[in-house]
Parts: C-alpha cells; structure tokens; sequence
C-alpha cells in the first residue's frame, strides 16, 4: 500500500535521516534536504550526503535493512533543489525545534510545493496551531503533525496531531500509509505540550527523581526497580537517559515546564538540578565525547566497569548489584505469569524498592488518569503510546489492571490521594477494570465520559488472543494451540513461550495433528506462528536434548531428530498450503520450520538464522540440506557448473552461527526466499499470512517438486577444511569448532561421493542427522550445551 511516490524530507539530522532511511527500507524515494554547508567544504549537497553515507554504514544501530537501500535517497539543498519539492506528495519537515525557523522552512515549502501535496512536522512539542498560523488555507488542510521517534526504524510509535483546519482524508492517508508500508503503530494525540509518551514518560521520570530525594535510592538502585522488575526496557530510567541524551532530556523537561501553565503538577516538570549540573560539565551521556552521564564505562585492570554518578556529590562511583526481594518476586512472578504479574508483584512488597515502586506508580496513574481526554482521548490511545514509545509491556491503564483497579483505588484513597471521578465512577457502576471482554469475547475498555466501547483496532489486523476468546480454540496441550481463524484456515499456535517457543514435544506433536487434520479437510491452508513479543521460535528444546545426551539415549535423540526432520518435510509437501509466519528471534531449529512451508510471511525485524555451531552441533532438522537447495536446486542439472562457490557460501551462513538482521538480510542470505513475503506491521502479519495461505489454495496450490542438487563431495569439502585450518592456525576459532566445521562441511559437501553426484533431500537429511549425533557424542559440545543451559551465554571451547 503506497500512496506516496515520493517524499521530501527536510532536515539531515539524525531524525530526518532516519525517517528517509525507514522509508528506504520500504521501497518508497526520498530527497533529504538540508542546507548548503557553510564551510564551503565539499560538495553543495554535502550534509545530506554525509547523513545518508553515515547511516549505510552505521553497524551499532542500523537504520536501513541493507546499506544499498540507501540508493533510494537522494541528497539536496534548499537553494539548488527547490523545483524538486513539486514531485513529491508528502514533505515531512525535520528541522531545529525553534518555531521562527520552522516558519522560514515552511514559507519556503509554500513556494515550492505542488498544491495538494501533504505537509507534516516531526516536532516533538510544538504546537501545530503555531506552527500553521502562517499558512494558507489550502496548506493548513494538508497539514498535520507525524511525531516518529528514534531510532525510526525499531520504534513503533508515531504520534499524529491534526489541526482544527486539517482534513481528516490527509489524516487518514497518512494513517494507513505509516501504519501499513511503514509498520507503525498510530496514536492520535491532541494538540498538547509533547503530546502523549513524552508528556506521561516525562512524568513518571520527573516522579523518579522527586522520591530520589525524599528517599536517598542511588541511580542504579532506581534502575533496578524500574527496568525489568516492572516489566519495562531493562535500561530503565537513567541508562536510558544517557541513551537518549541529557540535551534532550533537558529540552522535553523545559518545553513541558514551559507549556504547561494551566496543569497543576506544573512544577514537578523542572529540571532536576543533577541533569543541569551533568551538562555543565559535558555529561551528556552516551553521545558525548567521554560516553558520560548517569553513568561512564572505565577500563580497570584490563576490564570495562561500570561507574554511576552520586547524585549528592556528583562523582562517579562503581555501581553497585543491587537485589531487592520485591524486584526478585516480580522477575519471578514475570517468568511465569507474564508482565501483570510481574507489575503487580513489584508494587506489593514492603522494602524500599516495593514502597518507590508504588509511590511512582500511584503518581503517574493518577496524573495520567487526569489528563483524559486534554492528552489523548482515551486510555487505549495512552497505553498503545507508553508501549511503543517507551517500550513498555503495560500502558499505564493495563497495569492498573493488573495491579487491581478496586484495590489500588482504595490504598491510594487511604494515603489523602485524589482519585480521577470517572475511575471512580466506573468502580462503582460494578465494572472493576479499564479492559474487559463483551459476552461474544469482544475486547473492550472504559471510556472516560462512561461506558463501553470495542477496543479499536484498524481492517487487517488479526490477534489469537481474540480468536481464542471468541470461541475460536479446536485442540490445546500444554505447547500448542489449534485455533480457527475462518474461511477454512486452520492456525497452529507455539505457547512454549517461557522457553521463546522452543520445540518441544507438544508443539511437535500439535503440528503433526494440524497436518493430519489439514489432510482430512475441510481445512483449505495451515499458518503457523504465534504472537510471542520476541520469537516465533529460539530453536531446538535443547534442554531435552541435553538430557538425552546425558543419558546416552542415542537411540531415543536419533528418534527425536528423525520426528522433527519428517515433520518439516511433510509441512513443505503438504498437498495443501502451510504458510509460516517468522518473526522476532528465529533460530536453530525455529529457522527450520518457518524455512520448510509453501510461503514464509515473515515481519520486517526478523532475525533468521541456523546458530547451532554455537552449541557445537549443526542443523539437525532439515538447515543444512534447505540452505544448499536453496542455493543450488534451481540450475538445471545439465549444466556442468561448479557447485563449490555455494557450498562455501552456505557453510558460511551456517558456520559463524549469526543471523541475518532483518527481513533484507533475510532474503539476501537465503531464510526468505523472493516468493516470501514481508509484514511492515507486526499486528498485520497473521492477516497477511492467512491472506496468503487463502491466496494459494484458492489459486489451485500444487506441491513442489522434490528437490535434487549435484555436489562435490569430499574435494569440496577439503577445501573449507583447509580454510578451517587457516582459522585456526590464526586463532579465530578453537579446535572444536574446527571439529564441527568439518562435519557441516561434509553434509554441505554430499558425503563421501564423487564430484557431481546427485543427492536427493533425504540423502542430506540423513548426513545431517549422522553428523549432528556425532557431534552431540563430544565431550567439547557437551559442555557448551551444558554452560548455555546454565548461564545462557554460548561457550567458544
């Protein structure tokens, strides 16, 4: 869905160039405008030129999914380019937040514009009345603000304001275009200082600080309780300052302090006095010279410390491991019962952390309770901004539901705190929670002027949970799910999701009954998948498998890696569609399945690929023998062709154990092959997948053909012996892993058979199957497996 052709952006800042990178990334042009340097050095278009070579290359935080989408930017200046604006239908302005340059940037657009083209400004705080005073009529209708944050590429959120003049067609095009070609997810804000996740983010930090002082907690003691504890980004509230930059921090605390005359908790958005001293002294954090501010990293003794800053002194000292019991319930309680528990674990207890956690927490319920509708209209608006904007796994309302609505109500009643009357209106008109579910398993929330309404969600969307709530549930075991997703596709859903839906055997067993009854009928497609924030699959159930390594059952493993690789391959030549749906973490034996199916419909962050080396295995289930046929089963095989090049290059993508970053990567490597698909939008993926599977059977879906490749065979495999020999002579890797690079070689190769010989899959399945219980016999990978399980961190032995 591609309403704009082309879009300018104005502004080469880290901003701008990321939002031009982000559209890259999903095919649309760009021109990125910024000014002439006046240094005169280089060419007249070399800012924007220096932006877009700096983000090809950026490796830390890649704003483009390949470093050659970058060819779909193209740099300008104001003075030379101005013609150019005219070809473009939306012109997203990215300048400096002063409001007289904004002015000057627009009066410039207005001259240069083609009428009717749409015109959107990224500020993050000022107003869009000021900002549109001095256009016309016809322009002010094409204008609104598109608030995207950084890094454009991983953040879900875009804010969009409209102005009292904007028209809701432009809104609603923009809309569908960010939420569906660039992924994002869309809160409507209103025309309020910082809008809606910096307004309440600011808040809670500004919170933070205010209990810092009546309690004396140190920085990382804040951090502890904040992050993870509470179910939010384990940066928490102070490494994600220095993140972000204590310059900005300063700017959104000033601008909310500056433009918020009429709020009665004014004051609590002055700038704490230890971000103004840290500035003084160019702490800024991360993006300073010296990477200081809450925090620096220091070399002591040959190893990287971690200091933070005394907020008494402000010298930096080493940060201490702080351990509360009431932060270890509520990881614990998360592990096992998801982010409420893990919210409402946090703020039960009696220590330190418990009582701030609460005292926080309180606070910023009640303010932003308080700012419906002025903020945003509703609390579904709210939620969807805290957690895409600020990452994290409960909006403020759905964590007052798992804290309890009833019961927090009356402890903060019981502390003199005031209580917003529409939250107590709707405890007393028996409703006990902001989101429920109608008696047909419709979701719904609670409005602020009373009632209640269906969650809104945008056409295209699909969500299990929904599905299973309206009755939509065929079989469970403790695994996996059947769910009916209508018009005859049936779902196989992994909720091993404690383990990143690692493959055990119920999720083996519960694929296997999908098949059969897609088999049976009247069932037209399979898509498999599940809604896991972070992995469609993380792999193999490698904790079953290191119990049968340490029971020798080498028989019962042979059985196990035999089940799965028969699964996979019954799924890829099913008579009927199975669509994959990989997302997130895909791994080891998570790669295998989403690779052996009719389609993959993957999401733009999808991170593919064949790890076991690192356990010193190799890919057990169908990876090596997919990845070569891949790379080779489509030369004719009357073609006398070298098939060393793509061997190597296959064991190249098995043998280091990364995975490819992002769904470009992907397909560059062979995970996604070109007829897959990609999903800018997570919520759309399972729609798409369904469309999809719909797509193929209605078409007249015929299986592939089984697949045959010629290989080398020893010869071939001698030479990445010798290029494995060469690597360890030098120190890159260690003597075992040169041991399993010489067995992936020898699958990739075909086993002990002379040069050119046809292997068919399940001659490749069997090496594979030879080679991975070879190596799970060695002392060496018994000992990887052993140390990942208990420290979750690979072992290079």
């Amino acid at each position: 869905m591609a309403d704009f052709q082309r879009v300018a952006v104005l502004g080469a800042g880290v901003m701008g160039t990321g939002i031009a990178c982000h559209l890259a990334n999903a095919g649309i042009p760009s021109l990125l405008y910024d000014i002439v340097p006046p240094d005169g050095q280089g060419s007249r278009t070399a800012l924007a030129e220096r932006a877009i070579g700096a983000a090809a290359k950026d490796k830390r935080t890649p704003p483009l999914f390949r470093p050659s989408d970058a060819a779909l930017i193209t740099p300008c200046n104001y003075d030379d380019h101005a013609e150019l604006l005219a070809s473009c239908d939306w012109i997203v302005e990215v300048v400096v937040e002063r409001l007289d340059i904004k002015r000057k940037v627009y009066a410039w657009v207005a001259s240069n514009r083609s009428p009717d083209s749409i015109v959107s400004s990224n500020t993050s705080g000022i107003k869009l009345a000021d900002m549109a005073a001095d256009m016309s009529p016809e322009m002010r209708r094409n204008f609104l603000v598109t608030h995207f944050f950084n890094p454009v590429r991983y953040m879900r959120l875009l804010e969009i304001v409209v102005g009292d003049d904007t028209d809701p067609a432009v809104a609603d095009k923009v809309a569908q275009f960010c939420d569906h070609t660039l992924g994002k997810g869309i809160v409507w804000a209103k025309d309020t200082p910082n809008f809606v996740a910096n307004r309440f983010g600011i808040y809670g930090m500004a919170s933070v600080f205010r209990h810092m002082r009546e309690t004396g907690l140190t920085v990382e003691q804040v951090d502890a309780i904040f992050g993870q504890a509470m179910a939010r980004p384990k940066s928490a509230v102070f490494r994600t300052a220095d993140v972000v930059g204590l310059d900005t921090l300063k700017h959104v605390f000033t601008n909310l302090y500056e433009y918020t005359e009429g709020d009665d908790e004014r004051e609590i958005f002055q700038l704490p006095e230890a971000v103004d001293q840290l500035l003084a002294a160019g702490r800024s954090g991360q993006k300073s010279k010296t990477g200081e501010g809450f925090y620096k990293k220091v070399k002591q003794d040959g190893k990287s410390v971690i200091l933070s800053v005394d907020l008494a002194t402000m010298e930096y000292t080493p940060a201490e491991k702080v351990r509360y019991p009431s932060t270890g319930a509520a990881r614990k309680a998360g592990k096992t019962g998801g982010p409420a528990a893990a919210v409402a674990a946090a703020v039960q207890g009696d220590d330190d952390a418990a009582k701030a956690a609460w005292r926080v927490t309180a606070d910023t319920l009640i303010y932003t309770a308080k700012r419906i509708p002025e903020v945003a209209d509703d609390v579904v608006n709210v939620d969807r901004a805290m957690r895409w904007g600020f990452g994290w796994d409960l909006g403020p309302f759905e964590a007052w539901d798992a804290i309890g609505v009833g019961e927090s109500v009356a402890r903060m009643q019981a502390e003199g705190r005031t209580v917003p009357s529409w939250v107590t209106d709707m405890l007393e008109g028996g409703r006990t929670s902001f989101y429920d579910r109608d008696g047909s398993g419709v979701p719904t929330y609670w409005k602020q002027t009373g009632g209640a309404d269906a969650v809104p969600h945008p056409d295209g969307q699909l969500f299990l949970r929904d599905v299973v709530a309206q009755g939509g549930e065929i079989e469970k075991n403790g695994g996996a799910g059947l769910l009916d997703l209508g018009d005859d596709v049936l779902c196989l859903e992994f909720r091993n999701g404690t383990a990143l839906n690692a493959l055990n055997q119920d999720i083996i067993k519960m694929y296997h009954r999908a098949l059969d009854l897609l088999d049976a009928g009247p069932w037209q497609a399979l898509v498999v998948g599940n809604q896991h924030a972070r992995a469609f699959s993380a792999g193999a159930d490698l904790q079953g498998i290191g119990m049968a390594i340490h029971m020798k059952a080498w028989d019962q493993l042979d059985q196990q890696i035999k089940t799965l690789q028969d699964l996979v391959m019954r799924a890829k030549y099913s008579p009927r569609p199975v669509v994959t749906t990989p997302h997130g973490m895909v791994l080891g034996g998570g790669c295998e399945v989403a690779m052996h199916s009719a389609m993959a419909v993957a999401t733009a962050e999808t991170y593919m690929g064949l790890v076991e080396a690192g356990m010193g295995l190799l890919p057990g289930a169908g990876g090596c023998k997919e990845l070569v046929i891949r790379y080779l089963g489509d030369v004719p095989q009357d073609i006398d062709y070298d098939p060393n090049p793509f061997v190597q290059k296959a064991f190249e993508r098995i043998g280091n154990a990364r995975p490819a970053a992002g769904a470009g990567q992907c397909r560059d490597w062979g995970f996604l092959r070109p007829g897959d698909r990609v999903s800018m939008n997570i919520d759309r993926q399972l729609f798409d997948a369904k469309q999809a599977a719909l797509g193929l059977a209605v078409s007249g879906y015929v299986p592939p053909a089984k697949r045959t490749v010629k290989l080398p065979g020893p010869t071939g495999a001698a030479a990445i012996e010798l290029f494995l020999y060469q690597m360890q002579e030098g120190g890159h890797i260690t003597a075992h892993d040169a041991v399993v690079g010489k067995q992936i070689a020898r699958v990739l190769s075909g086993g002990d058979i002379p040069w050119g010989t046809v292997r068919t899959e399940q001659d490749l399945l069997d090496l594979e199957r030879e080679a991975f219980l070879s190596l799970a016999g060695e002392a060496k990978t018994q000992e990887r497996i052993m140390h990942f399980a208990t420290t979750g961190k690979i072992l290079r032995n």
